[in-house]
C-alpha cells in the first residue's frame, strides 16, 4: 500500500465527503477516485459506502486505524524541486529543407505549405 493512498483514504474517512476531501487534498478529484479504487482492489473490499450518504464499511474502519498507524510511522515526503522560472522553451528547427536538385524535393518529403 502506498503511503499517499493510505492519506488521501484517510482524507475521504475524516470528511465523509469525496470533493471536500479532495479540495483539502488540493488535487482533482478523479485522482481521488482512482486512488480509493486502488486500495480497494488491493484490500479486496470496499472500504467506503458510496451513494447517498458516505460511510466507512467495517472493512474501512479497520483500515482506518492501521492507516493512520503507518502514516504516522512513515517519513515524511521529500519536497518536491523548485521549476526555474523561464519562457517557453522553442523547438529545434532542425537542418531545413535543403533539396538534392535546386527547385526539386527529398524524395519521401512532403512539401511544407507556405
Amino acid at each position: 500500500m502506498k503511503i499517499i493512498d493510505l492519506r488521501r483514504f484517510v482524507a475521504v474517512a475524516e470528511e465523509l465527503h469525496f470533493p471536500r476531501a479532495a479540495a483539502a487534498l488540493g488535487i482533482p478529484l478523479a485522482s481521488l477516485y482512482s486512488s480509493l479504487e486502488k486500495l480497494e482492489t488491493e484490500v479486496g473490499h470496499p472500504l467506503i459506502t458510496r451513494g447517498g450518504d458516505t460511510k466507512l464499511t467495517p472493512a474501512g474502519v479497520l483500515l482506518l486505524a492501521e492507516a493512520r498507524e503507518r502514516i504516522a510511522t512513515a517519513p515524511e515526503p521529500a519536497a518536491k524541486p523548485a521549476v526555474p522560472a523561464g519562457g517557453k522553451a522553442k523547438a529545434s528547427k532542425g537542418k531545413g529543407r535543403a533539396p538534392v536538385i535546386k527547385g526539386q524535393p527529398k524524395p519521401y518529403k512532403k512539401r511544407q505549405g507556405r
